[in-house]
């Protein structure tokens, strides 16, 4: 497996708390179809993500990526604040 890289998921959320020092509470949305009655239903979880410089505010828009834990509860990375609320 050398040379190998593995594939690091990547996924857009929003920014809604940054309470705690260089960690970010993100909130990730999903569109799903339901099994049996075929209507369009949202979904969401909320994840910590890693935020060294302190740089997300509430309301921002986030690219995270998956990486080894960092601590109890966040396993992923800030890479990307585009800033401004999701429409």
């Amino acid at each position: 497996m050398i040379g190998k890289e593995t594939v690091k998921r990547r996924l857009r959320g929003v920014v809604v708390g940054n309470l705690a020092d260089k960690t970010a509470r993100i909130r990730i949305e999903r569109q799903m179809q339901h099994p049996l009655y075929k209507k369009v239903i949202r979904r969401h979880n909320s994840v910590q993500a890693h935020d060294a410089e302190n740089t997300c505010r509430l309301g921002d828009t986030v690219v995270i990526e998956e990486i080894p834990r960092v601590s109890k509860t966040k396993s992923w990375r800030v890479i990307q604040v585009t800033g401004g609320e999701k429409s």
